[in-house]
């Protein structure tokens, strides 16, 4: 085990946790019992949590025919389920909106490409007429959330990263060799620490490599098509990028055709560049 290894496990164990406000937000909305007008009371106590979800309501995204001006509003015409994406959207912005070292991810980039991998994972569901999938979204939001804590290591064993990246070796592989873990891995292992469901966690952990688990499930085939996708239009792209292609065993247990990447390919540009243009407005 290489000698980083324990510090990388310390970092997951101090990982920043949700805000206490949504912490409680989200608990309140599992809740059936729950009341709108208690969540509008607690998101009063947290006015830049509600401008953000209110910014992203609002994007070109949902399609909304009216501007949403109010969280009752944005339950009324999102639903719970969907406000509860969007406060996780903005906590996870708050984490992860900066400079990723080790993988060349400038300031919001990584931010604009988990966004993009959740937009256009939820169109691939759409465009292929795959069953709903709720979590589907917060799965590929969450996806990289492990290149936060990995970036520092990855930085300073890139060297040896970059020689063993080749066509047979992916960079996730050649992270694994050398330090040990990979930024799936431990990914998963702060969302474990977060408590999430096992199927996100589990979307999280085998994103690059659903060939590899032993359960073949459709959650973790589109996040990874959809992350592949991100890539391949160019967001987010960094070092690594340009090192994945879909697996031909999710194009094809999904019935995957070119047409279906060019379409969703096009949408999630155009929605990607609104939703995030109109969250980094003041």
């Amino acid at each position: 085990m290489p000698l980083d290894h324990i510090k990388i496990m310390q970092e997951v164990r101090s990982f920043p946790t949700m805000t206490g406000t949504a912490t409680k937000l989200l608990s309140m909305i599992d809740d059936p019992n729950t009341d709108v007008a208690k969540i509008e009371e607690v998101l009063r106590l947290d006015p830049g949590l509600t401008a953000n979800i209110l910014k992203l309501t609002n994007s070109a995204y949902f399609g909304l025919p009216c501007t949403v001006g109010s969280v009752r509003q944005a339950i009324v015409l999102l639903g719970l389920k969907r406000l509860t994406q969007l406060i996780l959207a903005s906590c996870v912005n708050a984490i992860i909106d900066k400079p990723v070292p080790g993988y060349d991810l400038s300031p919001g980039e990584l931010w604009r490409h988990s966004i993009a991998v959740s937009i256009a994972a939820e169109d691939l569901v759409r465009e292929l007429r795959l069953p709903e999938m709720p979590e589907i979204f917060t799965a590929a939001l969450l996806h990289d959330l492990g290149k936060i804590v990995l970036g520092g290591y990855v930085k300073d064993e890139l060297q040896a990263i970059d020689d063993k990246t080749s066509e047979d070796v992916s960079f996730v592989q050649a992270e694994r060799m050398v330090l040990g873990t990979d930024h799936a891995e431990i990914g998963a292992m702060i969302l474990t620490s977060w408590s999430f469901p096992s199927e996100i966690v589990e979307a999280v952990r085998w994103h690059h490599m659903p060939d590899e688990y032993e359960k073949k499930t459709i959650l973790i085939d589109v996040v990874h098509l959809a992350n592949v996708l991100c890539l391949m239009i160019g967001i987010g792209v960094g070092r690594e990028g340009l090192l994945y292609v879909p697996s031909p065993e999710v194009t094809r247990r999904l019935g995957l055709k070119t047409t279906h990447l060019e379409v969703v390919a096009s949408r999630t540009l155009e929605w990607v560049n609104d939703f995030t243009e109109r969250f980094g407005s003041n």
